[in-house]
């Protein structure tokens, strides 16, 4: 078992990484085999989403980004919220008016999978200036777990990179902690982004240490070169290097953008009456209802100030306006 660290009693408890887990190749071949298991498609926007736009899913996604934020939650939170939120609408069409309420329900499942001492339900509703109601999140729950099969052990980007950094050659002057918040933050901007929704979270880790490094001149200043970082991410992950390559492009025009604060045309989706979403189930015929939702959909803000703005307010580790590609 990994063992405890904790200050105090006040201190939330954290776990170091178990070097034993680390250094057995079984474990990283493990979540290597099985991360295509919790993947989304990446057409459900073509192919079963008709309501509903990628700019609408980027703004629901940068308000549960911010609702982690603000409490603190543990980086392995919104990552995983987001794959039951892809993975939900993968299989099952929603109104606009219940994007919300979706992103929601996955923070409250996710929390409760990563979280040791979860979100509630009444602090989650608070933050949609109670637009919906507990007995909708209590029903959503409930939908949203039959829909995913209770599969909520997702493999997630951030269940790679300990793994990685562990095999890569980086001298010990280098501070890992540092490196793995840089990385920690790319993945969370790369989780708001449909576009990443084709990459596997392995890749998704190995492109954002690859970030990170680059970033920090890491590549520069030991010699090892951009293209020899790439080969050994090859080597641990047996990712091709032209898909990692790929990848990394998407990484750094993603952070570029959000720095330079290149306004992006969001659709906005406007306010609607109340809509329903049938259960599929034979076993119940209750529909699940909610009224449209308000806050993060009526920002007018664009995508990229609110990301610098949450990364200012809530002291992520990693302020992505200090790394220059």
């Amino acid at each position: 078992m990994d063992l405890l660290c904790c200050e105090s009693t006040e201190t939330e408890c954290r776990a170091y990484d178990d070097p034993a887990l680390l250094e057995d190749d079984r474990v990283l071949q493990n979540l290597l085999k099985t991360e295509e298991r919790y993947a989304p498609s990446s057409s459900y926007f073509e192919c079963v989403q008709r309501d509903i736009s990628p700019a609408m899913r980027k703004i629901v996604a940068e308000w549960m980004l911010e609702v982690c934020e603000e409490q603190k939650c543990q980086d392995e939170v919104f990552p995983l919220s987001m794959n039951y939120v892809d993975r939900f609408l993968s299989i099952c069409p929603i109104r606009k008016s219940q994007l919300q309420l979706l992103g929601t329900t996955c923070l409250l499942l996710a929390s409760k999978m990563r979280e040791p001492s979860p979100l509630t339900a009444d602090v989650l509703v608070s933050y949609t200036d109670n637009s919906i109601t507990l007995e909708d999140l209590w029903r959503w729950e409930q939908l949203v777990v039959s829909k995913l099969k209770w599969e909520l052990s997702a493999v997630t980007p951030g269940d790679f990179l300990m793994h990685i950094l562990h095999r890569l050659p980086v001298p010990r002057t280098w501070d890992p902690v540092m490196v793995r918040r840089h990385a920690q933050t790319f993945i969370a901007l790369s989780a708001r982004e449909y576009k990443f929704a084709m990459y596997t979270p392995s890749m998704i880790a190995a492109a954002s240490v690859a970030a990170a490094l680059h970033g920090l001149d890491w590549t520069g200043k030991s010699g090892f070169g951009l293209a020899k970082l790439l080969a050994e991410l090859t080597r641990i992950t047996a990712i091709e290097q032209d898909y990692l390559q790929g990848c990394l492009v998407q990484i750094e025009e993603m952070v570029s953008q959000a720095v330079g604060g290149t306004s992006s045309a969001v659709e906005a989706p406007s306010k609607e009456p109340e809509v329903v979403v049938e259960q599929e189930e034979s076993s119940s015929s209750t529909s699940v209802t909610t009224s449209a939702p308000q806050r993060p959909l009526g920002d007018e803000s664009t995508s990229q100030d609110k990301v610098l703005e949450h990364e200012k307010k809530a002291g992520t580790p990693t302020d992505v306006r200090n790394i220059h590609f």
